[in-house]
């Protein structure tokens, strides 16, 4: 099974606080990125959204455009709705290759709720699900005859966060709809990664690399801390550098014949953790946890 490393540039700037690297070029992001190792990158708020003007900005930096956060409403809007909207993201992630869209439902306000209590969320209740269920497989149909596939986001503040949240979604969902699996959501939701991922394997078509601190994710459950508050706290780094039993995860994903990105993605303060730093220290841990793993591992090198 071969996989590549990709990142997300929250690790240089934040989209959700904008003081957190809010001064950082793209170009810095991009170059560190590229001598870090990594193959391709998220979108981030500073990127253009032209294909034209991306294309040759990615090129520059020999990446590729992995996948791209989506703010979705699908909950509140009709289906046509919610595609229309999404038209120009799809558009672009077509234009540039990229094969899925990160698609989180932030209904009823997921971006004011980064700075509330983390019990103080949505939740669809037990009537609700399955035509909800119906409404998210018929997005993702409609994305899939466009060109490009859903990634559900289980994120925290949302109404799908929870390990028994995400396991509702596909079971209610049809094949259209992949699941992001994402191991830091998992767990400061209080769950499982590993067992969550042996529960919905079958669904994943991308995952995000978060690790834990655990004395930090003890305190914010324990206190009931908001959401950026523990990521300023230091709740999340890089994988294998934390609690997470990444070797475990990365044998279970390539065991299913999983192949695709394996995205470093781990907010945290930049004032704090030095973005390049912590870039490479994610790229090398993981490329050497996958190939213990047995994965091949596609590098700008070759495959190996």
């Amino acid at each position: 099974m071969t996989v590549r490393i990709g990142i997300n540039p929250i690790t240089w700037t934040n989209d959700d606080v904008p003081e957190l690297g809010g001064d950082t070029p793209l170009e810095t992001c991009l170059s560190e990125t590229s001598e870090a190792g990594y193959s391709g990158t998220e979108l981030g708020g500073k990127f253009p959204r032209e294909s034209a003007v991306l294309r040759p900005l990615l090129e520059q930096y020999d990446l590729r455009l992995i996948a791209g956060w989506w703010d979705g409403r699908i909950l509140e809007r009709e289906v046509a709705e919610e595609f229309d909207a999404l038209l120009p993201h799809l558009t672009l992630h077509r234009d540039l290759g990229a094969a899925h869209v990160v698609y989180a439902d932030t209904s009823m306000g997921r971006h004011d709720g980064i700075w509330r209590p983390i019990s103080d969320r949505p939740k669809l209740g037990d009537e609700d699900w399955p035509a909800y269920g119906h409404k998210v497989t018929e997005l993702a149909e409609w994305m899939h005859d466009f060109g490009v596939d859903m990634a559900f986001h289980h994120h925290m503040g949302t109404i799908v966060e929870t390990d028994a949240e995400t396991e509702r979604l596909m079971s209610v969902t049809g094949k259209a709809v992949g699941l992001l699996y994402d191991t830091g959501h998992s767990s400061f939701s209080g769950g499982d990664p590993l067992a969550l991922l042996a529960r919905t394997i079958d669904r994943v078509v991308h995952v995000h690399c978060k690790d834990v601190r655990p004395d930090k994710l003890a305190k914010a459950r324990a206190e009931d801390m908001s959401f950026m508050d523990a990521v300023l706290d230091g709740i999340f780094t890089v994988p294998g550098d934390g609690s997470i039993d990444y070797p475990a995860i990365l044998e279970r994903l390539c065991d299913a014949g999983y192949e695709g990105w394996l995205v470093v993605e781990a907010e945290q303060d930049p004032r704090k953790a030095i973005p390049l730093t912590y870039a490479r220290l994610g790229y090398d841990n993981l490329v050497r946890m996958a190939r213990d793993a047995g994965f091949t591992v596609e590098t700008r090198e070759g495959a190996a």
